[in-house]
């Protein structure tokens, strides 16, 4: 057996690797592509539309029998605006944690998992293990959906996905989903002195808005809740950004507006979107093409993540609390790729190093203590699933 926190070599070089969304992952990538190659292992990647982002797929041991996902995104929030006290893609070394952007949420589980490669490697896997690395989770779970696709093409069945997200290497079994929306509201330009010959785009996004807020007060206040969750127990809309009018004398010819939707497992986010889209059309664009039939709304839709809804008596539960030690589970409100994994038939559940306390913020971290475990639980996943040393 390795010592302890062998994993963080293999750390440091994932975080060296700049990943924010907006910008390539292929260098973190083709790094991990070489590194299993060396072992004879092949990589599958699926790229987006630019060429520039890929996903890696590969399978370590039999490749005709279902095996286990682990699963994670190779992407990264931006530091900008952010105070650092070292280079966010160089990781610092401190007595008790490593600091870098990302090693949190959630390099370390994939490096971690990939430092097990060559112990992997060196074992009779019974069952396979698949290393799953998707782009641009945190813009909208982009990547996954490509990747779930390649392998039912290649007509692989999972026995589960465990998804590394940190949770402090305990027990996630369900999550809210998410969708986003964006709205232009066309109006007509006029002087603000004869404000009744225009359509005025901003009040028009208001009322819009207007109502978005109420049905989030109805579901505050009248649910439907559900009492596993952290608060809040009941699905959430949110306008999150408006932008609109050029001058306090001009009648606003346009207005845009964006909203989020935290939503519960079972519900359809697109009925509250829907709701609302019904109250427009019946009572804001009337009044609006009554006066330009060129005036409107406009919405479109951008990519979320789907909720996870495994229950506690799902029999891939009985394996995640043998690997992580843990009786127990939980409900939160952040979303993961997980949803999606379990909407293509895959059990799944959600147990990675870190606290999400401290995604996203300056000098993220990510304690011994939690690699240590983590590097734990790999190896009691090693046991499991039936090696030979």
């Amino acid at each position: 057996m390795q010592d302890p926190l062998f994993s963080i070599p293999m750390i440091e070089k994932f975080i060296g690797f700049d990943t924010v969304s907006r910008n390539s992952n292929l260098g973190l990538i083709h790094f991990v592509r070489d590194y299993l190659q060396g072992f004879g292992i092949e990589s599958i990647l699926t790229h987006d539309e630019t060429g520039q982002k890929a996903n890696l797929f590969a399978t370590i041991g039999p490749k005709d029998k279902p095996g286990i996902i682990l699963s994670g995104h190779t992407d990264v929030v931006p530091c900008e605006d952010q105070t650092w006290t070292s280079n966010p893609f160089s990781l610092a070394k401190l007595d008790d944690r490593v600091v870098g952007r990302g090693v949190c949420d959630m390099k370390g589980f994939l490096a971690i998992a990939t430092a097990f490669v060559p112990i992997l490697v060196a074992r009779q896997l019974t069952t396979p293990i698949h290393l799953a690395m998707s782009f641009d989770e945190e813009i909208g779970c982009l990547g996954v959906p490509l990747l779930i696709r390649e392998f039912k093409d290649r007509g692989l069945t999972q026995q589960a996905c465990i998804v590394g997200e940190p949770s402090e290497m305990g027990l996630i079994r369900a999550h809210k989903g998410k969708i986003g929306g964006h709205v232009t509201v066309t109006g007509l330009s006029s002087h603000s002195g004869v404000a009744h010959l225009g359509v005025n785009a901003v009040e028009a996004a208001g009322e819009a808005i207007a109502c978005m807020k109420k049905i989030q007060r109805r579901l505050r206040d009248h649910g439907p809740f559900n009492p596993e969750f952290e608060d809040p127990q009941y699905t959430t809309i949110q306008t999150c950004m408006v932008n609109g009018g050029t001058a306090v004398n001009i009648v606003a010819a346009q207005c845009t507006f964006d909203f989020d939707i935290r939503y519960l497992p079972g519900e359809n986010p697109m009925d509250y979107v829907k709701e609302c889209r019904n109250y427009v059309e019946r009572h804001i664009e009337p009044e609006m093409k009554a006066v330009d039939p060129n005036t409107g709304f406009k919405w479109e839709f951008v990519p979320g993540c789907a909720a996870l809804n495994t229950t506690e008596d799902d029999p891939v539960m009985e394996m995640a609390k043998e690997l992580s030690g843990r009786n127990s589970s939980t409900c939160v409100g952040f979303g993961t790729e997980a949803g999606h994994f379990q909407d293509a038939g895959i059990p799944t559940f959600i147990c990675g190093p870190g606290c999400i306390d401290q995604a996203h913020k300056a000098d993220e971290f990510l304690t011994h203590e939690q690699i240590a475990l983590c590097e734990k639980f790999m190896w009691k996943l090693i046991e499991r699933i039936g090696v030979i040393a």
